[in-house]
């Protein structure tokens, strides 16, 4: 079946039905934003903050949907949502992402927003960002001219930017499981639990070694990674390896003070 082509406004809305045209149309309008959750398009639209000649809504692609286990590591859709990231056995092989999706926004936007929508957006702030970090993912991309992988760490550039070409949609990531022992968390700190964006966030996962990704707390979530051995120095360097600014949510000061204390608690709660 073939998809459609609508106009909102002075937006052109394209519509395919299978991932083959999606990936044409993106071809053929690189302009053209993907939109899926729209839980952030949405709002840079509303509030007139962006307007786009087209949006490219991939919400009728099922190849980009669901998640599989395989060999160690997990493969997620773009199209994964976050009540989805929050259920068995997802939750179970995955469970920093879980706790991290349980914090995004109210039910309604849980069951919108997806992980390849955190991706593209790219912000500091990403709450799905840090616990993907810490597990070594990498991030499946595709065009017409075929896929590429590159991992997350490199794919993130700067605030809101990442590598996506302007051809190319975010496919999934391929996100690894660790070994049966390992223990992962994640922690966020903000005036509420939920529904509110991180004044700074972290991710935790220790087995041969012990890794943390750190949200809201530098340009880009960033990873920090030691030795076991190291883990009673490990929450200074994650504070030091943070560059946060002042902002209208939290002081620099405070966001450094905040990652050695989260690393601390996250590390307790890991090797408990």
């Amino acid at each position: 079946m073939q998809g459609e082509a609508t106009t909102l406004g002075f937006v052109d809305v394209l519509t395919p039905r299978t991932l083959d045209e999606a990936l044409r149309l993106k071809a053929e309008r690189p302009e053209a934003v993907p939109i899926q959750g729209g839980t952030d398009v949405m709002v840079e639209l509303n509030f007139d903050r962006a307007r786009p000649p087209a949006l490219l809504n991939l919400n009728e692609v099922e190849e980009m949907r669901g998640w599989t286990r395989q060999n160690g590591t997990v493969w997620l859709g773009a199209g994964l949502t976050y009540t989805e990231a929050m259920e068995e056995p997802l939750a179970e092989l995955l469970p920093a992402l879980a706790e991290a999706a349980r914090t995004v926004g109210g039910p309604q936007i849980r069951n919108r927003g997806t992980i390849g929508g955190n991706l593209g957006t790219a912000s500091p702030a990403g709450d799905a960002l840090p616990p993907l970090l810490v597990s070594g993912t990498e991030v499946k991309l595709g065009s017409v001219e075929g896929v590429r992988w590159v991992a997350l760490h490199e794919f993130l550039v700067g605030p809101k930017r990442n590598i996506l070409h302007d051809d190319e949609l975010i496919l999934g990531v391929s996100v690894g499981t660790g070994t049966a022992d390992g223990r992962q968390t994640f922690m966020k700190i903000g005036p509420r639990n939920a529904m509110v964006i991180a004044v700074v966030s972290l991710a935790v996962r220790v087995d041969q070694e012990v890794r943390a990704a750190f949200g809201s707390a530098g340009p880009v979530p960033t990873l920090v990674r030691a030795r076991l051995t190291e883990i009673e120095s490990f929450p200074d360097k994650v504070a030091e390896a943070a560059t946060p600014i002042d902002d209208v949510r939290g002081t620099a000061a405070y966001r450094r003070h905040a990652l050695r204390v989260l690393t601390k608690r996250a590390l307790e709660r890991c090797l408990a």
